[in-house]
Formats: structure tokens, sequence, C-alpha cells
């Protein structure tokens, strides 16, 4: 069972800072500075409120101004934890697993599936094969720093597709690479929806849970589609950055 996390917390019931305030104050100061490492689970409103002799209102306030923030974390059923580092993406054509290095995460990879078979007529038209022809789909657990990030599907022609062991050790992009093919062009949406119960289980979010989503078709030099994916992102802990010119 995880050890639960009892601030050390001195009120001045008589000073004109809000309780709530004076409660939330030293528990980010300890998450900012570490001493509070990612995933540590909070004590609840109930025991916080009694030990401390506010009222659980108050409690509940301070918790929710430090998980508004995006420091802390709270599920009903599972409790209050430090939310992991956020990972901000720029907008630029990479890998996820490149981008989460240069960012100072450590990526692993988790492949979920793996299958050669034949493509069906809407996945042919949007890889640029023929109907019927072979194709490898996988499907990718990406982790950052062991904290489950993204849940990437893709479609890949056979003749440059990856292997399984490939596909843990390295990004996609990276494998491509090692077969002397090179990702120059995208097309990309971004977008939002709920979690499916299988993504839910897979990212550890509830069900229903708002998701960023992408879909790219990446263009090796010669314009030939290389790769369809379909990508989900946990919200919490990912983001893009764009950068905008009024021309």
């Amino acid at each position: 069972m995880d050890r639960t996390y009892e601030p050390e917390i001195s009120l001045d019931r008589d000073s004109q800072v809000p309780l709530y305030q004076q409660i939330a104050e030293p528990i980010e100061a300890a998450i900012l500075s570490g001493a509070l490492p990612a995933g540590a689970m909070i004590e609840d409103e109930v025991s916080m409120a009694a030990r401390l002799d506010v009222a659980r209102p108050t409690a509940r306030r301070a918790l929710q101004e430090l998980a508004s923030r995006g420091l802390l974390t709270r599920r009903r059923g599972v409790g209050t934890r430090v939310t992991p580092p956020h990972v901000h993406r720029p907008m630029k054509l990479s890998s996820l697993n490149d981008d989460l290095s240069e960012a100072g995460f450590t990526p692993t990879t988790k492949v979920l599936e793996y299958t050669v078979r034949e493509s069906s007529p809407s996945e042919a038209e949007q890889l640029g094969i023929a109907r019927g022809e072979g194709l490898l789909a996988i499907r990718r657990l990406r982790y950052a720093d062991s904290h489950p990030l993204a849940l990437l599907t893709n479609f890949i022609p056979l003749d440059i597709a990856p292997t399984w062991q490939e596909l843990g050790d390295h990004g996609l992009y990276r494998c491509f690479a090692m077969r002397g093919v090179e990702v120059t062009s995208a097309r990309q949406v971004i977008g939002a929806r709920g979690a499916t119960e299988e993504e839910a289980e897979a990212l550890g979010e509830p069900m229903g849970a708002p998701l960023l989503t992408m879909e790219r078709t990446g263009h090796a030099t010669s314009g030939r589609i290389i790769e369809v994916g379909t990508h989900v992102y946990r919200p919490s802990l990912y983001s893009f950055h764009f950068s905008l010119f009024t021309s």
C-alpha cells in the first residue's frame, strides 16, 4: 500500500491569508522542490480537515486549487496524487520518442499489437497501396518516466515495416531511418474526444475522460505515404505548442 503524505502545515488563524491558501502553499512548495515526488499519494480532504481542525470544504478547496494548477490529480475511488511532469511538445515533424528524450524524459514503449495482414479498402486508400496489399498494423503504449502518456496506432507498408524489437527500442521515425527512409512532410489533424474503455485502461484514465487526438499521414522525400497514425494522449500530462504569426 502506498504511503500517504500528510503535509506539515502551521495555520495562522488570525492571518488575512485564507486557510485554504495556507494549506495549499506548503504542499505546492514540496511538489515544486521535488520533496514530494510524482505519483505520491496525498491524504484525503476528510483526514486533512480533521487533522488540521478546519472545515472539510476548506481542505477540499486547497486540494482543488492545486489540481487546477496541474500539480495534483484527483480521482474518485483512487485518491489524490502528485501529477507527473507535463510534456510540452512543439509543433514540428518529429517522433514523440525523440521529443521526450530532448525534453529530459525517459521514454519507453510497450508494443501491444503487431499484426501483418491484408489492407482493407479504406486502409489501402489512406496508404496509397493496392487493395488487399499487405500492411503492418501496430499499437504501442508510450511512457514518459514510467507514466503512460500516449496510445499510438499506425499502419505501415510491409516493405519498410520495422520489427517488434525495433519498435520496442526506438521511435517509429528512427526505425524508418534505419531503412534509409526519411519522413519529410506530413498532414496532421489535432482534436479531442472521450476515452474508450480500452484507452482508459491503457492510459490509467477514467472511461470517457477527455483525450487529445492526433491523426497523421507521413510522406517520404519521394512523396510516398509511409505511415498513417491515429494517436491519443493524456491532456493532464501532454500539450502541443504552436507559434503563430500575422503573415
